[in-house]
């Protein structure tokens, strides 16, 4: 946990600065493929699920090091040749699990966080899940357990194997001559992220593209089919927390719903999207027929919301660096406290976003909280002792500004937008 956060101080200030840079080259060039609320929705779901890998809320059915011990047939040292192999093993695991995520009904909510983003950009890449608790496709890895590959640097290469899928989440690149043949790029990952019948569920790929071609879902970008982004099920929400189980909430309503037994124990492993023909009927769902005509979720809202849901998520940036570089200090059990804190945060600020009435009892309750754990404690998980004096003065002023400023908007922007419309009144 502690190495991981460590190497999350270095890497997430990078990211971030990439999102940055490629939102103003947009910007310059006139073609911005960012939207505001969007923008924030990705890199607030990067947070989450940062926060939930460091906090190890996860567990593998058959551990890799479990394998190899009972497996392997070679014992070999870590050199050149077997970090490569490592390589490449991770990036055929990561092929099949990207694929059934795409391919099974139950396995798609862990993915469709990913992909729920109605924009492709840099940010939209850090859209990952936090619903998924179990792996259970580690025997994906036979192969290199079998060739006696170490734990350790199956280890090392996981992170960097991941933060190479990264930068091919744009618009701005165009295709890339023979490396087209080789690695995934952006044209071949703009494809998979789009919802045109063309190109559906292809190029599941992570990094090397020839995992498609052998398996038959390559498809290229086409010159005369423009990729549109998202999901056929739209989320319809900035909230991340709630988007990382929208689909198996669905699922769990239809097998209630659903008359049939066994269609009540199949829903789970049928192809991803389908529902029991009698609750298909009775309780439709949104869907986008049309790719090409359709409006994208996007509520309005005044540049003074934009410009606080921003300061929202950068005091929830600083809280979160914070949480990583003093990991060791803090300890089990006031990691999770502070975990969810954070969870409670995202939850609420994005709630404001959606122009939910209801974020000010999410922002009060988590306001009341941190207040209440600081005069509990006399500190801020020891805010005030390691960095400056006046830390959990500041961050009790936060709080109360927060709950004051959110109160502001739903009272004065959005209960009035709500009585214009003639929508039913409602009670906090």
């Amino acid at each position: 946990m502690e190495q991981y956060g460590k190497i999350l101080l270095i890497a997430m200030p990078i990211f971030l600065a990439a999102v940055l840079l490629e939102k103003c080259y947009g910007w310059l060039r006139g073609k911005d493929t960012y939207r505001n609320m969007d923008m924030i929705s990705s890199l607030s779901s990067g947070i989450t699920n940062v926060v939930k890998d460091v906090l190890g809320l996860s567990v593998s059915i058959i551990a890799y090091s479990y394998m190899v011990s009972k497996l392997a047939i070679f014992h070999i040292e870590s050199t050149i040749v077997v970090v490569i192999i490592a390589f490449i093993a991770l990036d055929f695991q990561g092929y099949w699990v990207h694929r059934i995520a795409h391919q099974i009904n139950f396995f798609w909510n862990k993915h469709a966080i990913h992909h729920s983003s109605e924009d492709f950009n840099l940010a939209c890449a850090l859209r990952q899940s936090i619903s998924s608790f179990v792996n259970l496709f580690t025997f994906f890895l036979l192969p290199a357990a079998i060739l006696g590959i170490p734990a350790d640097v199956i280890a090392v290469i996981a992170p960097i194997h991941l933060f190479a899928q990264f930068w091919y989440h744009t618009q701005h690149i165009g295709k890339m001559g023979f490396l087209e043949k080789i690695i995934v790029t952006p044209s071949h990952h703009r494809v998979h992220h789009a919802i045109n019948p063309e190109y559906l569920d292809k190029n599941h790929s992570q990094i090397f593209i020839i995992w498609d071609k052998l398996f038959g879902t390559f498809q290229e970008e086409l010159p005369n089919v423009p990729p549109v982004y998202g999901i056929t099920r739209p989320v319809d929400t900035w909230n991340p927390i709630k988007i990382n189980f929208q689909h198996l909430w669905l699922l769990a309503k239809d097998a209630w719903h659903t008359s049939n037994v066994w269609d009540k124990f199949r829903i789970w492993f049928m192809p991803t999207g389908w529902r029991p023909a009698d609750v298909a009927e009775r309780y439709p769902v949104k869907k986008i027929e049309d790719v090409y005509h359709y409006k994208k979720y996007e509520p309005q809202h005044s540049p003074l919301l934009s410009v606080w849901a921003w300061l929202q998520f950068t005091a929830v940036t600083l809280l979160v660096f914070y949480f990583f570089g003093n990991l060791g200090t803090i300890s089990s059990p006031y990691i999770f406290v502070y975990g969810g804190f954070i969870f409670l945060s995202v939850y609420s600020y994005t709630e404001l976003m959606d122009r939910n009435p209801f974020a000010l009892a999410w922002e009060t309750i988590k306001n009341l909280l941190g207040l209440w754990f600081m005069i509990y404690t006399g500190d801020w998980f020891g805010l005030s002792a390691n960095l400056f004096d006046a830390g959990k003065f500041v961050l009790g002023a936060y709080f109360i500004l927060a709950t004051l400023v959110t109160a502001y908007f739903v009272f004065f922007e959005i209960r009035n937008d709500w009585k214009a419309s003639g929508k039913i009144a409602w009670r906090l």
